[in-house]
C-alpha cells in the first residue's frame, strides 16, 4: 500500500510531524479514537502508534476507556488538558505576519511546511473584515506592507532532511549523530551531539550543542552537517543553567570559547546617530565624545565578526582597543590596499564629438 493510500501527506513525513499530527487528532476527537483508529489515520504500524501514544503521555495526560458494550479500548485526552485556541488581534496577527520572511532560508522542510500552515491561518484571520473604525477593510493588502526584511539568507533547499532531524533532535532532547566538517579541519568526523538551541542569525542556521567525544559544548552550522540521524530510543537532559545567550553575542552571531575582549571604537557624527539608535551587543555602553562623535564600549567573545563590522565603517570608524583588534584592522586595510597598489588610474571617458548641425 501506497504511502498516499494510508492518509500519509506526500513528501518526507518525520516522526516529528506524525506526533504533531497525532496531537491534533486527539485533540480534535475528545471522545477518543481506537489504537487501529489512529495508526490508520498516521500510516503507522499499532507498534509503532503504542510507541508514539507514551511519547505524547510525555505532555498530556491520556486515558483509555472501554466503550458501554465491549469493543477496542478508546485513547483520548483528558478533558481538562485539551489544547485551546489562542485568540489574537488583527495587530497582533499582522505583528507576527510581519516577520514571516524570517523562515524562508527552511523552505522545503518539513518544519517550514509546519510554519507556514500556521502563518496562512493568520492570514486568513488577520485579512478578515474589521470592525469600528476598520469596518469593510476586507483586502488592505497589509500583509504585504508590513514586513520585516532580513539579511540575505542562504537557501536550505539541500539541506532540509538535515534541518528537519535537527530541529527534532532540539524539541524532542535527542541525540543526534552527524558527518562534521569544521572550518579548522579539512577531514569529515562522524559525531554526536547533544543539541540544545537552534539559532537562525542573519544567512545561517546555528546549533548550540553539546559535542559527546569533546565533552563541550560548541556552536555548529548547519552548512557543515550531513548524513544526521536523530536518536528514536534515548533522551538528553538539558542543563538547567543553559542559557543561548551565553553563546550569543547580539548582532554578532554565534561564538564559541570562554574569551572575552574589553572592545572600545569611535564612531565620527556621521554614523553616531545610527549606532545610538541600535544597540548591537547587549553589554554595549555610548558616551559622547569631540566633534559630536559616540565611543561604543562593549565586552565580546569572538573579534572575527567585530573586526568585519569595523571594517563595513571604513573612515567612519576608529578601534581604540583592544590593540589585538586595531593589528587586525590595519592587516586587512594593508593587504586590501594591495590590490590597488599596482593598478593602473582607469582612461578618463573621451568627450563625445559635437554632432555637425
Amino acid at each position: 500500500m501506497s504511502d498516499n493510500a494510508l492518509g500519509r501527506p506526500p513528501g518526507r513525513f518525520t516522526q516529528y510531524r506524525r506526533l504533531d499530527k497525532l496531537r491534533e487528532i486527539l485533540a480534535r476527537h475528545p471522545r477518543g479514537l481506537t489504537l487501529y483508529e489512529l495508526a490508520e489515520a498516521l500510516g503507522v504500524t499499532s507498534r509503532t502508534m503504542r510507541r508514539y501514544l507514551k511519547e505524547v503521555e510525555r505532555e498530556f495526560d491520556l486515558v483509555s476507556t472501554q466503550p458501554k458494550g465491549g469493543g477496542a479500548r478508546l485513547w483520548r485526552i483528558r478533558p481538562g488538558e485539551v489544547p485551546r485556541k489562542v485568540e489574537l488581534r488583527r495587530t497582533q496577527a499582522y505583528a507576527i505576519l510581519a516577520a514571516r520572511r524570517l523562515f524562508k532560508p527552511m523552505l522545503g522542510s518539513a518544519l517550514y511546511e509546519e510554519i507556514d500552515l500556521a502563518i496562512n491561518k493568520l492570514l486568513a484571520f488577520a485579512q478578515r473584515p474589521g470592525r469600528g473604525p476598520n469596518a469593510g477593510l476586507a483586502d488592505a493588502r497589509l500583509e504585504d506592507r508590513f514586513l520585516y526584511l532580513p539579511h540575505v539568507p542562504k537557501n536550505y533547499a539541500e539541506k532540509t532532511e538535515e534541518l528537519d532531524d535537527l530541529f527534532q533532535a532540539v524539541s524532542d532532547l535527542r541525540p543526534l549523530s552527524l558527518s562534521y566538517k569544521s572550518a579548522a579541519k579539512d577531514v569529515e568526523e562522524k559525531i554526536v551531539i547533544h543539541p540544545y538551541a537552534m539559532v537562525l542569525h542573519k544567512d545561517s542556521i546555528y546549533c548550540v550543542g553539546f559535542h559527546t567525544g569533546r565533552g563541550e559544548i560548541r556552536t555548529f552550522v548547519l552548512d557543515r552537517m550531513r548524513d544526521t540521524e536523530c536518536s528514536i530510543s534515548e533522551r538528553f537532559e538539558l542543563p538547567a543553567d543553559f542559557s543561548v545567550d551565553d553563546y550569543f553575542q547580539g548582532a554578532f552571531g554565534v561564538f564559541k570559547g570562554t574569551e572575552r575582549h574589553k572592545v572600545v571604537i569611535d564612531f565620527d557624527a556621521h554614523a553616531a546617530e545610527y549606532i545610538r539608535m541600535r544597540k548591537v551587543h547587549p553589554s554595549q555602553k555610548l558616551a559622547g565624545i569631540g566633534n559630536g562623535g559616540v565611543r561604543l564600549t562593549m565586552t565580546v567573545g569572538n573579534l572575527n565578526a567585530i573586526t568585519s563590522w569595523v571594517l563595513e565603517w571604513g573612515e567612519r570608524a576608529r578601534v581604540v582597543e583592544p590593540p589585538e583588534l586595531v593589528d587586525r584592522v590595519r592587516t586587512e586595510l594593508k593587504n586590501a590596499l594591495k590590490h590597488y597598489a599596482s593598478a593602473a588610474p582607469a582612461p578618463s571617458p573621451k568627450p563625445k564629438a559635437k554632432s555637425a548641425r
